[in-house]
C-alpha cells in the first residue's frame, strides 16, 4: 500500500455554513473502492467519518482522497492504550490535517494529557492545524444495565458520562462524544466551548438499530450538540440521496 505525502493532505477544509454542514456521515465500509462510491453518491455531504475498518483497509490514502475533494474529516480511531502508545498514535495522527480525532477517556488522565501534547507536536511537525481531540465517554451501544452488570461500574449512566467528559475537559481535550440523551447535561456543565459530538442520532422515520440512547437530529441540535453522526439512516437507505435530503429538509425548518 502506498501512502500519500503529507503535503497532499494540507488543503483547507470548507467553512461550515448550516446545520447540514455539522452532520457527519460515516464511511463505514470495508474497502476504499466502496468509500469512493459513497463519496460519488453523496457529493453534497461536507463532513465524513473514517473509522477503524476503513482506515485499517485503506490507510492514509482515504484521507488524501477526502482532502482532494475538500471534505472535512472525523478520524474516529478511538485510541485506548497505555500513555506512551497513545501519545505515539496521536503524534502520527496529528500530521494528517484531519478535523476531529477520538480517544477513550477511560485511558486515564496521564494518557489524555500525553495525547494532547503529542497531537500538537505531530501537527507542528507537518505544518498543519492540529485536530480537535474529543473523548469517548461511553459507547452509545451500551445501556445502564451493561454499565452495572457487565462493566461493574457503580454509577448511573448519565453520571458516568459526565465524569468522563469532565476528566477530558480537565485534561485539556477539546470535547467529548456522547449520546444525544446526555448532551443537554454535558452542555450545561462543560460550557459552550466544549465540543459535543453525538453519534447514534436517528430520524423519527429510521430504525434505531443497535443505538440504545438516541434522539432525532432536530432534538439533538436543540439539546446542544455541535455535530451529529448519522450513518445507516442515510448510507443504508434504499435511496441515500433522498434520505440525506429528507434530513436536510427537516433541519431547515428547525
Amino acid at each position: 500500500m502506498t501512502f500519500p505525502p503529507l503535503s497532499s493532505l494540507l488543503s483547507p477544509p470548507p467553512k461550515m455554513t448550516s446545520k447540514t454542514d455539522r452532520i457527519i456521515v460515516p464511511l463505514d465500509v470495508p474497502t476504499q473502492e466502496e468509500a469512493i462510491a459513497k463519496l460519488d453518491q453523496l457529493p453534497q455531504v461536507t463532513f465524513w467519518k473514517v473509522g477503524l475498518e476503513l482506515f485499517v483497509s485503506s490507510g492514509a490514502e482515504i484521507l488524501h482522497i477526502l482532502k482532494q475533494r475538500e471534505k472535512r474529516i472525523f478520524l474516529d480511531l478511538k485510541f485506548h492504550d497505555i500513555p506512551n502508545t497513545v501519545a505515539g498514535a496521536c503524534r502520527a495522527a496529528g500530521r494528517y490535517g484531519v478535523d476531529l480525532l477520538t480517544i477513550h477517556a477511560t485511558g486515564g488522565r496521564i494518557a489524555l494529557n500525553a495525547a494532547m501534547t503529542a497531537v500538537n507536536e505531530g501537527a507542528s511537525q507537518a505544518g498543519v492545524s492540529p485536530p480537535k481531540v474529543i473523548a469517548i465517554t461511553l459507547l452509545t451501544s451500551l445501556t445502564s444495565r451493561d454499565l452495572a452488570m457487565d462493566l461493574k461500574i457503580p454509577l448511573e449512566l448519565p453520571e458516568y458520562a459526565l465524569q468522563m467528559a469532565l476528566l477530558a475537559k480537565e485534561s485539556g481535550l477539546d470535547g467529548a462524544v456522547c449520546s444525544p440523551q446526555e448532551v443537554g447535561q454535558l452542555r450545561d456543565i462543560c460550557g459552550d466551548e466544549f465540543l459535543l459530538v453525538c453519534p447514534g442520532v436517528r430520524p423519527s422515520w429510521a430504525e434505531a438499530g443497535d443505538q440504545k440512547r438516541s434522539l432525532t437530529p432536530a432534538e439533538a441540535f436543540k439539546a446542544g450538540a455541535d455535530y451529529l453522526v448519522i450513518g445507516r439512516p442515510i448510507t443504508a437507505a434504499a435511496d441515500p440521496v433522498a434520505a440525506w435530503e429528507k434530513i436536510c429538509d427537516e433541519l431547515a425548518v428547525v
